[in-house]
């Protein structure tokens, strides 16, 4: 059964994978495509996993290595957008914002897991 945030992840993923393709075709976007079909497709892996993780702690792990992923791509997302890489400026504006909404409920679910870790 799917939660709302794999949703939104899985929604995530897909807006990265049509992303890539309106890549400008010149050499930095290939580099740039690459990093940002892996780092922009792993959150929503990763948080499937977390979803079934053997322990707390495991979870937490998962968790943290697809909040990792969304910093990188936050980071190529920017790069993208100073260096000019995009012919869909809107696509751009709307990852960049989800990525930050995704960050901030990535690092509150890390806090409240890494909490109930220390108390148990």
């Amino acid at each position: 059964m799917t939660n709302a945030l794999e949703k939104r992840l899985i929604n995530y993923s897909v807006s990265i994978i049509k992303l890539s393709a309106n890549l400008k075709n010149i050499e930095a976007s290939q580099v740039l495509r690459t990093q940002i079909l892996r780092s922009g497709t792993s959150p929503a892996l990763n948080y499937g996993e977390a979803q079934n993780a053997e322990s707390k702690r495991d979870f937490v792990h998962k968790v943290r290595i697809g909040f990792k992923e969304l910093r990188e791509t936050n980071v190529n997302l920017m790069i993208i957008e100073k260096a000019a890489l995009c012919r869909n400026e809107k696509l751009l504006r709307e990852l960049l914002t989800e990525t930050g909404e995704l960050l901030a409920i990535f690092t509150s679910i890390l806090k409240t897991a890494s909490k109930n870790i220390q108390t148990n």
